[in-house]
């Protein structure tokens, strides 16, 4: 049933061109009781909510499936999934652009409730990532309270500022996204890595130490 449910909830939005009036109308249309639709979503947010988390967890499972991935430096593995992302959002993409048009924008700075659970599946992936690289010494552990720490939130921002560049992207089969994606991900490794300001950092520390 709640498969179901989604299902026809997207194809009334690909064919209608917006969301359905109300629960009850839908309800009606689908031939369910409205209780039926209470027990498995209370809301069309909701839906919406669960079509990005299974986005996000599809996305995550592709990757993680391919033989290469596990030898992937966490550079790497940020643009496979980033990559893969996008591959899976052009299958929706009619869909995608229906509801961004009730979205608060922009994305990466607003809290809508729909990006909530996809969030949390990323956030978790992104942590791994973090404690992967900071083994490997691609990302810096940082002695600035909680920076690290903010290093998946930060990494979701970009993410969902990612989705936005494409949902405006009118360049052939998108290549201006591939090119954001390829420098946002590069700059973002290059600031969570070590740099010149770690280096005069402890530097500091070590004159501060021993004056």
């Amino acid at each position: 049933m709640r498969n179901k449910i989604k299902e026809q909830y997207i194809n009334y939005i690909l064919e209608n061109g917006h969301e359905p009036e109300s629960i009850f109308k839908f309800s009606k249309k689908i031939k369910i009781k409205e209780d039926e639709f209470y027990e498995n979503f209370n809301s069309f947010v909701q839906i919406n909510a669960e079509f990005w988390k299974d986005l996000v967890e599809e996305t995550l499972a592709e990757i993680q499936t391919e033989g290469v991935y596990e030898g992937y430096s966490v550079r790497e593995k940020l643009l496979s999934f980033l990559f893969t992302l996008i591959e899976n959002l052009k299958r929706n993409r009619s869909f995608i652009l229906k509801i961004y048009e009730k979205a608060d924008k922009p994305l990466a700075f607003k809290s809508n409730a729909e990006f909530i659970n996809a969030k949390e599946i990323f956030v978790e992936f992104m942590n791994d990532l973090v404690v992967s690289g900071q083994e490997s010494r691609e990302i810096e552990p940082r002695s600035i309270p909680f920076l690290t720490a903010k290093y998946p939130d930060l990494i979701w921002v970009l993410v969902l500022a990612i989705i936005e560049f494409w949902i405006k992207d009118e360049s052939r089969v998108f290549e201006k996204t591939d090119t954001l994606i390829e420098k946002s991900v590069n700059t973002a490794m290059d600031w969570m890595g070590r740099t010149p300001f770690d280096s005069l950092f402890d530097l500091g520390k070590f004159l501060f130490q021993n004056r």
